[in-house]
């Protein structure tokens, strides 16, 4: 089956449901979502999105914040664009029907987080993510200009080296004709023709072992882009978040969110010792990677699978009114967070890096624009600064729709690519070989390109990657197309990414930590 339509996104989170609503306007928009509209990363997130609202704080501190959590390693200009954005933004989700948390006064309840100096972060209890995914899904699927096609896994972008020899021969630029989808329903190959493409397919947190992030977070946008040569960058920067919740065999892990350290909440040993003061001044409150490490290092101290967070002394009625979700989790598995401390534990969280963008979201080939977590902007540097995640999504799918709504009229269809080929595959039978490749991943990330990494621990990992991925492509090439294949290569192309970049880096900056440099 073949599909044509103008605006095609790929994801159907905050990223992308914000960039088709606004190119919804000037052409037909179809969404694909690999699993339904609102299950997404944004639904899953429990912290805030953060914006200048009120004064004394002001676009200049912010973005020094930015700055100063990114080592630097920002682009000055995507930040500043980014941050003097931020408060229209804001704006624009409310009145799309985003419900933020208020004072008794009718103002913005704002709350301050690790590495801000001012109190910018705006909530919705604890569970921001999902009330913007709400609002967003809502307009989406009651706009006639928008076609959501849930349970549709991208396989691969159609680019240059799927068309036909004269076709390339007129075509000197590379760029993107739209995608290959697997139907999940019929286990038909798709082909859909766009003008333009985005790419907002999250990230790529189950490469390891423990993470915060949705089951399905495989890295399939990036690796995609890989494999269609767009630039890809800074993906040894992964952030591990300090505090999930210690509950051996959930996945994905349990986020307990960095606003209930803001709210006073305290990191102690199992001996019930607080040990940031050890690692820097602002203890709870330093930029994550510094509380990730300090936790981490705390455990190998003292051989424990877990440090405590303690939020016994914070005042119970905030913790119902502004953690009802926590407080609920928690009290599922036998803890009144009231009187009992927070078992937790550092994990996979966010990619700082990723696809390669400029100030409008648009990718190294023509015609493809990526945004989210799934895209490199420039904005966080060797570190993102706490909830200036969902402020990125919500900047720069705004920028990419202004851009490619310009062009859309000089675009034309490429129908000269063929549809997929399957010949010479057969069916698997044997899962054991998907599953058991893709813990044999999760562990070799977790161990040797974890939080804190070392040169001979890369080599390792790189090592060991390499003996499954030409595995995995014997497999794949003789296999009937599956999800679970897809996502198991596309892991081991990220990993594959987050090592090389990791063994190039040769500093210890922000994420990216490396003995050897340190």
């Amino acid at each position: 089956m073949q599909h044509k339509v103008d605006f095609l996104v790929v994801g159907t989170g905050m990223a992308g449901l914000i960039y088709a609503l606004k190119v919804a306007g000037y052409g037909k928009v179809c969404v694909l979502s690999k699993t339904t509209v609102d299950d997404t990363a944004t639904s899953y997130a429990q912290g805030g999105i953060a914006a200048v609202m009120y004064h004394p704080d002001t676009y200049k501190k912010h973005i020094s914040d930015t700055m100063n959590a990114g080592g630097g390693l920002n682009d000055e200009e995507i930040v500043r664009i980014t941050i003097s954005e931020s408060t229209e933004r804001i704006k624009e989700l409310v009145e799309w029907g985003t419900q933020f948390d208020k004072e008794d006064s009718g103002k913005f309840r704002l709350a301050r987080e690790g590495g801000h100096s001012e109190k910018r972060i705006l909530h919705h209890k604890d569970n921001t993510g999902y009330e913007i995914q709400r609002a967003l899904s809502e307009k989406v699927r009651n706009h006639p200009n928008i076609q959501i096609l849930e349970n549709y896994f991208s396989i691969d972008l159609i680019t240059q080296h799927h068309l036909g020899e004269m076709v390339n021969r007129r075509r000197k630029d590379t760029a993107c004709y739209g995608v290959y989808a697997l139907n999940k329903v019929s286990g038909e190959i798709e082909t859909i023709f766009a003008k333009t493409t985005m790419l907002a397919a999250g990230g790529l947190g189950s490469i390891y072992q423990t993470t915060t992030n949705p089951v399905f977070a495989t890295g399939d946008g990036i690796a995609m882009a890989y494999r269609a040569k767009v630039q890809v960058e800074k993906l040894e920067f992964v952030q591990f978040h300090p505090t999930s919740l210690y509950n051996p065999g959930e996945k994905p892990s349990f986020l307990i969110t960095e606003a209930l350290r803001g709210a006073g909440g305290i990191l102690k040993t199992k001996k019930g010792e607080p040990f940031m003061k050890k690692y820097d001044d602002r203890a709870e409150l330093a930029p994550r990677d510094i509380v990730a490490r300090a936790i981490d290092n705390e455990m190998k101290l003292s051989g424990d699978d877990f440090v405590y967070l303690d939020a016994c002394h914070v005042d119970k009625t905030e913790l119902l009114n502004h953690f009802p979700t926590i407080y609920a989790k928690c009290l599922s598995i036998g803890l009144d967070i009231s009187v009992n401390m927070i078992p937790v534990v550092p994990a996979a969280h966010y990619s700082c890096g990723g696809i390669k963008t400029d100030k409008n979201g648009l990718t190294s080939i023509k015609n493809l624009y990526a945004s989210g977590e799934v895209a490199s902007t420039g904005l966080h540097g060797a570190n993102r600064l706490a909830s200036n995640s969902l402020l990125e999504s919500a900047v720069f799918s705004h920028r990419a729709a202004l851009h490619a709504v310009q062009f859309i009229k000089d675009i034309d269809y490429i129908e000269d690519a063929p549809d997929w080929d399957s010949e010479g595959t057969i069916l698997n039978e044997e899962m054991i070989l998907i599953t058991q490749s893709k813990k044999e991943v999760q562990s070799i990330m977790s161990n040797y390109v974890g939080i804190v990494r070392s040169n001979l621990r890369l080599k390792r990992a790189l090592d060991r990657l390499e003996i499954i991925y030409k595995e995995t492509e014997v497999l794949y090439h003789a296999s009937i197309i599956t999800e679970a294949i897809c996502e198991l290569r596309n892991l081991i192309n990220v990993a594959y990414l987050v090592i090389k970049f990791a063994q190039q880096r040769k500093e210890s900056i922000g994420l990216h930590y490396n003995i050897d440099y340190s």
